[in-house]
């Protein structure tokens, strides 16, 4: 058996940048092998270089709101790697920010269902098949809920209704995966300092209209929560798991 087979393999989406990139290259310097899926393939190959010569990485440009390239991704992955090991199913956006809800056009809103939450329910459907066929069966899937899996913040509604459908979709793939040894559970982020989370520094608006700085935490810290998640026996399971900016606005009143 060569190193490469000996690796544990995960697929990663949103491997392009933020929360993904940092989880993919924890994840390869851990020694997994890792599958990087995103939009866009220079971003992804960012990533790859980013993990170093010795990784085991492969790049798949993948739109996960289209069933052929979520498919040909988990193929990619089959034929190259031969199992599945780990779903971290990342690939998510925010949509158009403070714009109200009567004023949000449905287009808006279609694109951020699609791709938080159809695109998390095709990568997990398709990981599900694929840990349930393999042998030894089995393989967990951690999704990324956000902490708006829990309290919205203002004019976040399509972003928000997505987070909550989230949890009940790893609640009931949780349950669904219990014969074939496949844990699914779900980490919630407050404030990781991403592309995503750059406003945060200048200033967000609150519940109450004003607008706050919010402090922020590096990246790495939510991603070595994902690698202990990753790394337990399948017998194991954190079902949710919460990792926020100690002092942000979200416990009590603020």
């Amino acid at each position: 058996m060569n190193a490469s087979a000996a690796r544990k393999t995960a697929v990663v989406t949103g491997a392009g940048s933020g929360i993904g990139r940092s989880v993919a290259l924890t994840l390869a310097a851990a020694g997994w092998s890792v599958a990087l899926a995103g939009r866009r393939e220079e971003t992804l190959a960012e990533t790859a270089e980013l993990a170093g010569p010795d990784a085991s990485v492969l790049v798949v440009r993948t739109d996960v709101t289209s069933p052929d390239e979520v498919a040909a991704l988990f193929t990619a992955v089959r034929d190259r790697f031969g199992r599945l090991d780990l779903l971290f199913n990342n690939a998510g956006t925010f949509g158009p920010g403070g714009v109200a809800v009567e004023d949000l056009a449905y287009e808006a809103w279609r694109h951020v269902v699609d791709t938080n939450l159809n695109g998390a329910f095709l990568c997990a459907q398709a990981a599900f098949r694929q840990m349930k066929e393999q042998v030894p069966q089995g393989g967990r899937i951690i999704n990324n809920g956000s902490i708006s899996a829990h309290v919205p913040r203002p004019n976040s509604v399509a972003y928000t209704a997505t987070k909550h459908a989230m949890t009940g979709l790893t609640k009931s793939l949780s349950l669904d995966g219990r014969p074939y040894r496949i844990a699914v559970g779900q980490i919630d982020i407050g404030n990781a300092a991403t592309d995503m989370t750059s406003a945060m520094t200048s200033g967000v608006r609150q519940a109450n209209g004003s607008l706050s700085v919010e402090p922020v935490m590096d990246a790495a810290d939510v991603a070595r929560t994902v690698l202990h998640m990753a790394e337990l026996p399948l017998e194991a399971n954190v079902q949710f798991a919460t990792v926020l900016a100690t002092a942000m606005p979200y416990i009590g009143r603020g």
